[in-house]
């Protein structure tokens, strides 16, 4: 399937479904505390989506017709889980960490998508600084995003700087193309080798996601739920995603909210 190529006409509607992505985000962070479960926070993510007048592209959908449709509105996944944790009663406990993942989709049938990691009290300084450098990776990654660069120009920045600070990556999962479908061309890899895969151009929608394990790259199913993803090797792992949109000159990155955590130092000394 080609790339779909967004317009200037697109960017209204795509501009403020990120930003409703990121504002669901906004709205539950207080609560991640210890105490809370995820069901909990699961609720609440619905509850202010409903209020916004968007709805959750993750409640119910399947890859395929022999996939079980996922039972949550977010993702939640705590620890160990690299990704699709499904929401449960199960409280949140001093020193987890989580990775919540928002997709919204708004009255006029735009996407939005990106997630956070989250602290629940005083954490571990491993999981501390897993969570800061795979938010870093992820900027690292961004920063290559400019016309006439190529997609694995962005997965080499995010490998080279993973695995220069001892985290692997996982494989199996990549961020991906999205506007008026949750998932779209082209595929976008979290590791790979400079000036190969897809160039990029003004208009390209996609996302950047990394997940990053403290220990081995290797992944599993966990259970029998059909969703959740678990390190082989049971180590933490951690994920932040963000949305963004190739410009003429550079990027944009769409969601971006009040509540978005602050960019790393290095990214802000390329803005001044």
């Amino acid at each position: 399937m080609p790339i779909d190529i967004k317009t200037e006409a697109d960017l209204p509607g795509l501009r403020e479904a990120c930003r409703l992505a990121s504002e669901v985000l906004d709205y539950i962070t207080p609560h991640v505390k210890p105490g809370v479960s995820t069901k909990e926070i699961d609720r609440l993510a619905a509850e202010c989506m409903a209020r916004q007048g968007t709805r959750s592209a993750s409640l119910g959908y399947q890859p395929s017709p022999d996939y079980p449709p996922y039972p949550g509105s977010v993702c939640t996944s705590p620890n160990n889980v690299v990704c699709h944790g499904i929401p449960s009663d199960k409280p949140l406990k001093k020193g987890d960490i989580l990775n919540v993942d928002v997709t919204i989709i708004t009255k006029d049938g735009w996407y939005g998508d990106n997630s956070r990691m989250f602290e629940v009290g005083e954490v571990s300084i491993a999981a501390k600084r897993l969570c800061r450098l795979t938010f870093e990776a992820m900027w690292m990654g961004i920063l290559e995003v400019k016309p006439g660069a190529t997609l694995g120009d962005v997965g080499h920045a995010i490998q080279k700087f993973a695995e220069g600070n001892g985290l692997s990556v996982v494989r199996e999962f990549c961020g991906h193309g999205i506007g008026r479908r949750f998932h779209e061309e082209p595929q976008v890899l979290h590791y790979g080798r400079p000036g190969t895969m897809e160039v990029l151009e003004p208009g390209m929608v996609f996302t950047i996601e990394p997940m990053l394990n403290l220990g081995r790259k290797e992944i599993k199913e966990h259970g029998r739920d059909g969703w959740t993803i678990v390190t082989k090797d049971h180590s933490l792992t951690a994920q932040w995603e963000h949305q963004l949109i190739v410009t003429p000159t550079g990027y944009e990155v769409l969601t971006l909210s009040a509540g978005s955590p602050p960019l790393p130092d290095f990214v802000k000394a390329t803005k001044t």
